[in-house]
């Protein structure tokens, strides 16, 4: 038994990392347990191990009476006496009980409990280490999965990655070396648990301020992220030196610093968008690659709410594949941002067709439908009208070809009467 206690002592030392006390304190626990079952429920039991050599002893601590009522309790005056001289009743004696077989006896029945005990106290010294690296970033090794969680071997200890937690684009296999973002330090029913993320928006932050020395030393702020997992993140900087450019320093020469992010992230699209007080300067920077114009940008600062009027071109940029552009520029604000199609071109156009329509109508004596469906089927001016066939005017205002003849010797007319002072 001694030679086992002491190959115990030093693996977890040594192996484990866990000072020698602690792993002492926990045999202790779980060889008293045996003692008790072993000897009794003697007074005052408790057990004494050598933490250099391994030495093991049982120890009780009986009252000295005149006459025993409690054999495990208490201890005849006149034996006391033959053990520590001048003890009188009402003294304590220190007895060594320890049994001849007890090492044995006690390697058998404790050794569920001590094992018990050490995992016990090796993840208390885990909580204790790593209860403040919560918000860092740590890199570990795949080492095996429970149904879609990932367990991540960390050295010394073990993180578990949720499936909450993972990038749905990503996969994991055993063997794998990942980084990860310490969400938590969780001291639960089933003992502290390391809780891992690689999808986190703090886990883009976090490597931002390791590759980027402008924001480790504070130069550059990171003032709001958003971001959807393995797809895209948009990241506002700013910087209060105005003479230090905060996308520049972030993106780095020749993109350097971005890409070794994009990298880690595993090719995930990074916006990084200068910040502003200003919600249309925020929202026109943020909502690039799409172009738009600053008077199309409506803020209602009470409600927190911009809405974007974008032209046709730009409406499928502004908005993203699948809403994401948008969605992701409302997170980033911390508004609700509407992005809607720019009708005002278009009500432009009708407005200015329905004029020349009127005009036409008023030329050439006819109603105004009919002269909007002219204009429609491509029989938009006079001259055109002038050169047509009937048939050309019947099909395209839908009526009659002999109406459609007084149109046309109508416009002729027009045509002929505008036509001749240009040639006098």
């Amino acid at each position: 038994m001694t030679t086992e206690l002491t190959a115990l002592f030093d693996y977890f030392e040594k192996d484990k990392g866990m000072s020698r006390e602690k792993v002492i304190e926990a045999v202790e626990r779980a060889l008293l347990s045996a003692a008790k079952k072993r000897l009794g429920p003697l007074r005052e039991l408790r057990v004494s191990i050598d933490p250099i050599k391994g030495d093991m002893r049982v120890f009780t601590k009986p009252l000295v009476v005149e006459i025993v009522t409690n054999k495990w309790e208490q201890l005849p005056v006149e034996v006391a006496q033959k053990l520590k001289a001048g003890v009188v009743p009402g003294d304590e004696v220190e007895i060594d009980v320890t049994p001849r077989d007890f090492g044995r006896i006690a390697a058998q029945t404790a050794k569920q409990a001590m094992m018990q005990s050490l995992r016990q106290a090796e993840k208390e010294m885990m909580y204790d280490e790593f209860k403040d690296r919560a918000g860092e970033i740590v890199s570990g090794v795949v080492r095996r999965f429970e149904k879609s969680d990932v367990l991540i071997d960390l050295g010394k200890f073990e993180g578990l990655m949720p499936s909450k937690e993972r990038v749905q684009t990503e996969d994991y296999n055993i063997g794998d070396r990942v980084r990860a973002y310490v969400v938590a330090v969780e001291n639960g029913v089933r003992g502290p648990e390391i809780i891992l993320s690689r999808s986190h928006p703090n886990f883009v932050k976090r490597l931002f301020e390791s590759e980027v020395t402008e924001i480790a030393d504070h130069t550059v702020q990171i003032r709001a992220i958003a971001r959807e997992a393995g797809y895209r993140t948009k990241v506002a900087v700013y910087s209060a030196d105005s003479k230090v450019d905060p996308v520049g320093a972030c993106v780095g020469l020749k993109g350097a610093r971005v890409k070794n992010i994009v990298r880690e992230l595993n090719n995930e699209k990074v916006d990084i968008i200068r910040w502003s007080d200003n919600p249309k300067e925020f929202v026109k920077e943020a909502l690039k690659p799409a172009v738009i114009a600053e008077s199309k940008i409506t803020v209602d600062e009470a409600h927190k709410r911009v809405t974007v009027r974008v032209n046709e071109e730009e409406l499928s940029k502004a908005i993203g594949r699948r809403g994401q552009n948008a969605r992701l520029t409302s997170r980033l604000m911390g508004w609700d941002v509407q992005v809607e199609r720019d009708e005002s071109a278009h009500e432009q156009f009708v407005g200015k067709v329905a004029r020349e329509a009127a005009d036409m109508a008023t030329k050439l004596g006819i109603a105004e439908d009919i002269a909007a469906k002219l204009m429609e089927g491509g029989l938009n001016s006079i001259d055109l009208l002038a050169e047509v066939e009937p048939a050309d005017v019947a099909g395209a205002a839908g009526v009659t070809e002999e109406e459609g003849a007084a149109i046309i010797a109508k416009a002729k007319e027009i045509y002929e009467r505008e036509a001749a002072p240009a040639q006098g």
